[in-house]
């Protein structure tokens, strides 16, 4: 099978073509491009069997490329922090995966290119223009409140007291801006799809923060932002080399 990489992170599109070359070892990268412009010329002229494509690249959003030129192509998309829109992802392409990407998530998401394969070669099913409306667009059901356990006691926190979540093993952990620590019933992603993007941010696979909680941002190594927060976290924040370059997008707009 033939695909193109379409990611504007030299070091993200080397990473999921090793990756996608160890899943299918017979697979071909027919071109790594960078940016809309790139992706749009090439497409207008060639075709694949699977194009990888990242929402945010070097010019602009990936979606204007279905502005400019007709797509026939299958799509698995790749985001890094477009939490609002993943139900749109799951309904209306192939398939999305997350950054950072796993190799045991690229390998579900070939098995279900193949089986989707077997039974249609027609992308008529993937609607990406409500993709796009669910990346453009408002969400007006962000959460507003979350449920934590304090020992036997149960309360009710407010998403505007809410400083950062933080995962530590099978746990996960609201903070709240006064400090205090509460238990959740629910994982980091499952916590992510209900939270407003232009306030919170998934740093790393262990926390998510809110933009009021970052005291203070240095550079780090390959390009990372370590974050010092408030209230203070218990280990490092650092913002993963996958999500720096988005993360830096989410402090400017």
């Amino acid at each position: 099978m033939k695909v193109v990489i379409v990611e504007d992170e030299v070091h993200s599109a080397e990473k999921l073509e090793r990756m996608f070359l160890e899943v299918e070892p017979e697979g071909e990268v027919l071109a790594r491009l960078e940016s809309v412009k790139e992706a749009t010329q090439w497409l207008k002229k060639n075709t694949a069997d699977l194009l990888f494509l990242d929402i945010h690249l070097s010019d602009g959003n990936s979606f204007q490329i279905f502005e400019k030129c007709p797509v026939k192509v299958p799509i698995i998309f790749t985001t890094a922090y477009d939490q609002y829109a993943i139900k749109a992802f799951k309904v209306n392409s192939l398939d999305y995966l997350l950054k950072p990407i796993h190799r045991k998530d690229l390998t579900l998401a070939m098995d279900k290119f193949h089986e989707w394969h077997q039974q249609t070669s027609s992308t008529d099913n993937m609607d990406f223009q409500a993709i796009m409306e669910a990346v453009r667009g408002p969400k007006a059901d962000y959460q507003k409140r979350f449920m934590v356990h304090s020992g036997e006691k149960i309360r009710s926190i407010p998403v505007e007291d809410v400083a950062y979540f933080l995962s530590e093993g099978k746990y996960a952990f609201l903070v709240t801006r006064s400090g205090p620590q509460y238990l959740i019933d629910s994982s980091l992603d499952r916590v992510q799809l209900g939270l407003d993007p232009s306030q919170f941010f998934r740093i790393n696979r262990q926390f998510i923060i809110h933009i009021d909680a970052i005291a203070n941002m240095v550079s780090y190594t390959k390009g990372r932002v370590k974050l010092e927060l408030e209230p203070p976290a218990n280990r490092d924040t650092i913002v993963s080399v996958e999500r720096s370059p988005d993360f830096k997008r989410w402090l400017n707009q």
